[in-house]
């Protein structure tokens, strides 16, 4: 899946980062070391909590990007119900929407449209 895919925006990301002073290289720098590396607590269980976080600040781009990380990551369809139910339960009708969304995404990685290779990504 291409960035313009995720959000149009990202397609002029390596430009934003020049103007930027390179925070975004930074902040990817904090989100590899914080969310994808294992620790006391393994990194498939942060990018949930992160793909819980992208949907409470409903960020679409975020919550597409945490789904198919936690794909690649193999975290079943009953492990992410559990965090949509908590995105649901903590988010109200909102959050429910917001969920519903992150479940929609990972069925779109599921599906034949998507190419096993397109991996989106997120604020890199």
């Amino acid at each position: 899946m291409s960035n313009e895919k995720i959000d149009p925006a990202l397609e002029v990301m390596k430009e934003f980062s020049k103007i930027t002073c390179g925070t975004t290289g930074h902040i990817n720098q904090m989100r590899q070391k914080t969310i994808f590396a294992d620790g006391a607590i393994p990194a498939k269980y942060k990018i949930l909590g992160a793909m819980l976080w992208s949907i409470s600040a409903r960020c679409e781009p975020c919550i597409k990007y945490y789904v198919s990380q936690a794909k690649k990551r193999d975290v079943s369809e009953a492990e992410l119900g559990e965090f949509f139910a908590l995105a649901s339960t903590m988010g109200g009708c909102v959050g429910e929407m917001w969920a519903l969304k992150a479940y929609k995404a990972y069925k779109d990685l599921h599906s034949d449209s998507v190419s096993k290779d397109e991996e989106p990504t997120c604020c890199a």
